[in-house]
Parts: structure tokens; C-alpha cells; sequence
């Protein structure tokens, strides 16, 4: 058996065979990274409905600011 120069990668010691991909896993778009995005699409609704309610709740003391200072 040769030896390797790098004592970490040394000749003939199995790696084992790596598994077949398909062509949308090998583009990083599995099975994994659906459940990534509907994860962030919970993230982004949750926060979407966060600003609404403030920006409701700011235009509500707006407009009840306006009505004090017009009588």
C-alpha cells in the first residue's frame, strides 16, 4: 500500500461511495430546503402581520390626535 503525504487523507482507507443526487438536490434545492422556505414564509407572515398592527395602531392615534385638535 502507498502512502499518502497528508497524514488526514491516507491512501487505500475507505471513504465509502457517495449517494446518487438528483439534479435538483445537486442545485441545493432538496427536500431539506422546502421545508426551509416554508419555514421563512411563516417568519415573513408573522412579521407582515407584526407591522400591520403597529401601523394600525400609529394611524389610530393619528387620526385621533387630528379629531383633539380640530375641536
Amino acid at each position: 500500500m502507498t502512502v499518502s503525504k497528508n497524514i488526514n487523507n491516507p491512501v487505500g482507507q475507505g471513504g465509502g461511495q457517495r449517494k446518487r443526487q438528483s439534479r435538483a438536490e445537486r442545485q441545493n434545492n432538496g427536500p431539506h430546503r422546502n421545508l426551509d422556505r416554508s419555514g421563512a414564509a411563516d417568519r415573513k407572515a408573522e412579521l407582515l402581520r407584526k407591522m400591520r398592527e403597529k401601523a394600525g395602531a400609529a394611524e389610530g392615534d393619528a387620526q385621533a390626535g387630528d379629531a383633539t385638535a380640530q375641536s
